[in-house]
């Protein structure tokens, strides 16, 4: 008997441990690559509204760059704001290290790598409405320029896009391509009711053992 409910303790920890992917709370439509990109780099600053349809816990986002070939991003500046690039600040940070990924995709018509960026460890709390994203100080070790990829929100199946968007040093430009991604902390449904299964057979046995 002792096989057994071991055998279910373990299976019953690794399902609690198990989270769930990370959902997706806005998306402003896919990668472009081909229209135009804008500097988050030597002092510029780029940000896009977001909407958030209720109450969330923001865990990470994803976005497109522009990059010189060769180049791998190793920090980007975010914050998340109530105003443009102002007003309060609900988030903010640097990610860098095992919070950021940056993935090649392409090379576009121009020369440029086209990159998706992948920022986690994220948690920011917020109520439903609309904020800010803004990007600057990206860094590459090369200290070439990053851009983040103009998509004007095109294909955006999300409430509130495509997203407003500004250039602190031109004003209102078209969107950019973006994901926000919940914290993914809660368990699956399924893996819940796998969880439950084996609670159930683990209690099972120990009635059948005890009694």
């Amino acid at each position: 008997m002792k096989t057994p409910i071991a055998s279910l303790i373990i299976l019953c920890l690794v399902l609690a441990a198990v989270p769930a992917l990370a959902q997706t709370l806005y998306e402003n439509g896919p990668i472009n690559g081909s229209e135009y990109g804008w500097l988050i780099s030597f002092g510029y600053i780029t940000s896009d509204t977001f909407t958030l349809s209720s109450n969330s816990t923001v865990g990470g986002f994803e976005f497109g760059v522009w990059e010189v070939p060769g180049d791998v991003l190793s920090s980007v500046d975010w914050s998340i704001t109530a105003l443009e690039n102002g007003g309060t600040v609900l988030g903010s940070g640097t990610a860098s290290g095992k919070n950021l990924i940056d993935t090649f995709l392409y090379e576009n018509p121009f020369g440029f790598n086209i990159d998706e960026i992948t920022v986690t460890g994220l948690n920011v709390g917020l109520l439903g409405g609309t904020y800010w994203l803004n990007l600057q100080n990206a860094m590459v070790p090369s200290g070439d320029p990053v851009w983040w990829d103009e998509n004007h929100g095109a294909g955006c199946q999300s409430g509130g896009c495509p997203s407003m968007a500004s250039q602190f040093a031109i004003g209102t430009i078209y969107s950019e391509a973006f994901t926000i991604s919940g914290g993914g902390t809660t368990p699956e449904p399924a893996s819940a009711m796998l969880f439950g299964s084996g609670v159930i057979g683990l209690l099972a046995l120990l009635r059948r053992k005890l009694f």
